[in-house]
């Protein structure tokens, strides 16, 4: 069996007498996308800060190509390789859709602010820029404020943001929140897309995105990881129709 990029076992996080993460285990192998599925308040967007390294976790172990990172800052586990994507977008709105991929690749080779200004001189930039533009659709739109897309090309600015780091894993936090069917369709292409070069974990709550793009899906719920499995394998478990739909219902 082929080696996980990215290994994460018995992660834990408390909140007072709230358990929001309970014994997580999970994993992410090489182009692999790694569906992360539960009901509101399972603990999905908790466990993707805790892998990210935005929020601590208690006990447990992350592991990124054998190397343990949970002891590292965020921005140190970036450089390593994790980037993430959010249930509302998190974009630069007064710069260009063209600057914002620039910044996030110099932010990548290690520029802070005072850098900033140079994106618009750097041609070499600019065009690796463009590159990440044309995976995400977007190049027809690189000179456009961010500020003026709609909600879907800002989705899909998200993500060439999150490629320009060059992730090794990218942790896509509902990247269909919000999108309209024809987008979300889009968006599905994308992502399929990009499984050759970044492994992921999937956390949504769109099923037909879920099972159309997912390798692997694990349901979380009240913390606890309660299966991991094919697409198939989730639809006929009886304790995730139980628990994440509700008794006598169908995962569809």
């Amino acid at each position: 069996m082929t080696r996980p990029i990215l290994n994460v076992t018995g992660l834990a996080k408390r909140f007072g007498g709230l358990v929001a993460t309970d014994n997580v285990s999970i994993d992410v192998r090489p182009g692999e996308i790694h569906a992360l599925i539960g009901p509101n308040g399972a603990g999905k967007t908790t466990l993707i800060s805790q892998l990210l390294g935005e929020l601590p976790h208690d006990a447990g172990s992350i592991e990124l190509e054998g190397r343990e990172i949970g002891n590292l800052s965020t921005a140190r586990r970036v450089h390593l390789g994790l980037a993430r994507t959010f249930q509302v977008t998190c974009l630069l709105p007064d710069y260009t859709v063209l600057d914002n991929v620039a910044i996030a690749i110099q932010l990548r080779q290690g520029h802070s602010f005072r850098f900033w200004g140079n994106v618009r001189k750097d041609n070499a930039l600019r065009k690796k820029a463009r590159g990440f533009l044309r995976d995400a659709g977007l190049d027809d739109r690189a000179e456009v404020v961010t500020a003026n897309l709609s909600h879907g090309e800002q989705k899909q600015l998200e993500l060439a943001v999150a490629l320009a780091t060059e992730p090794r894993v990218l942790l896509l936090d509902e990247p269909m929140a919000g999108l309209g069917h024809v987008e979300s369709e889009q968006m599905i292409a994308m992502l399929r897309g990009c499984k050759e070069r970044v492994s992921m974990i999937l956390v949504e709550h769109d099923m037909d995105a879920v099972f159309a793009l997912a390798d692997r899906v694990s349901v979380l719920v009240y913390g606890r990881i309660i299966a991991t499995g094919t697409v198939e394998e989730i639809r006929e478990n009886a304790e995730v129709r139980t628990a994440y739909l509700g008794e006598g219902e169908d995962l569809c």
